[in-house]
């Protein structure tokens, strides 16, 4: 090899170690951290839904949102709410710390769930940006 590409290539393959360890570090990093899943759930007009009216017309909202406030009243619900849009249905927010099983099971009691005028969706998500 000639002997001026030599101390070039050698710059080259350290640098190349360099980038690698520090990706390594990164990625170990961002494995240590907490990551914050909270398990959302999505509500949308069921098959009881009454066609015409808003969300706060239909026949079971009121003990929806009651039985929702007990969630919120013992810290387990962070953020809830109807979307303001025609498609009705909103979504509830978690607080951290709660399992899929946990909030899919308190969901499924929901009294506008049992009569099908909301059907739900739990859905995983990571809060990946936050003040």
């Amino acid at each position: 090899m000639h002997s001026t590409l030599q101390p070039l290539l050698t710059l080259a393959i350290a640098l190349g170690l360099i980038a690698t360890a520090a990706q390594d570090a990164n990625a170990q990093e961002s494995q240590a951290r907490p990551r914050d899943v909270r398990y959302v759930v999505f509500h949308r007009p069921g098959p009881s839904w009454i066609a015409g009216k808003s969300m706060f017309e239909q026949p079971s909202v009121r003990a929806h949102v009651a039985y929702y406030r007990t969630w919120l009243q013992n810290g387990k619900l962070q953020f809830g709410g109807p979307h303001l849009d025609d498609s009705g249905g909103g979504m509830m927010i978690p607080s951290a710390g709660l399992s899929a099983a946990e909030v899919k099971a308190f969901a499924s009691e929901d009294p506008a769930v049992k009569d099908g005028t909301l059907l739900l969706e739990v859905r995983p998500w990571l809060i990946g940006m936050a003040r």
